[in-house]
C-alpha cells in the first residue's frame, strides 16, 4: 500500500508542477489552484508514505521520479530542448534513486 500512496504523491506532484507552468506566474486562476491543490495532495500522500517507508528512500523516489517525468514532459510536450546533457542528467537522477534503494530499503 505504501507504494500506491507514493505513486499518488508522485502523480500529484507532476500534475502540480505542470499546472504551475501554465499558471503564468500564478496570474491565471485555475492553473494556480491546480498547483496549490496538487502540492497539498502530494505532501499529504507523501506524509502517509513516510509512516511505512524510510524517509530517505521515499523522498528519493518521490523527488527523483517527479524530476525525471517533469523533465520528460518539458522536452516532449512543452518544446524544451532535448540535449545529451539533459538526458544524461535525467538518467543520473534515476540512477541515484536506484542506488539509494539498493543501499538501504529496509521495508
Amino acid at each position: 500500500m505504501m507504494y500506491v500512496t507514493l505513486a499518488g504523491a508522485i502523480l500529484a506532484e507532476i500534475l502540480a508542477t505542470t499546472a504551475m507552468k501554465f499558471s503564468d506566474g500564478f496570474s491565471k486562476l485555475w492553473p494556480s489552484l491546480g498547483t496549490v491543490v496538487g502540492y497539498l495532495v502530494a505532501f499529504a500522500l507523501l506524509s502517509r508514505t513516510l509512516k511505512a517507508m524510510d524517509m530517505g528512500t521515499a523522498y528519493a523516489i518521490w523527488a527523483g521520479a517527479g524530476t525525471a517525468v517533469v523533465a520528460a514532459i518539458g522536452m516532449l510536450f512543452l518544446g524544451e530542448a532535448v540535449t545529451a546533457a539533459r538526458i544524461g542528467g535525467v538518467l543520473l537522477v534515476i540512477a541515484g534513486v536506484v542506488v539509494l534503494n539498493l543501499g538501504g530499503a529496509s521495508h
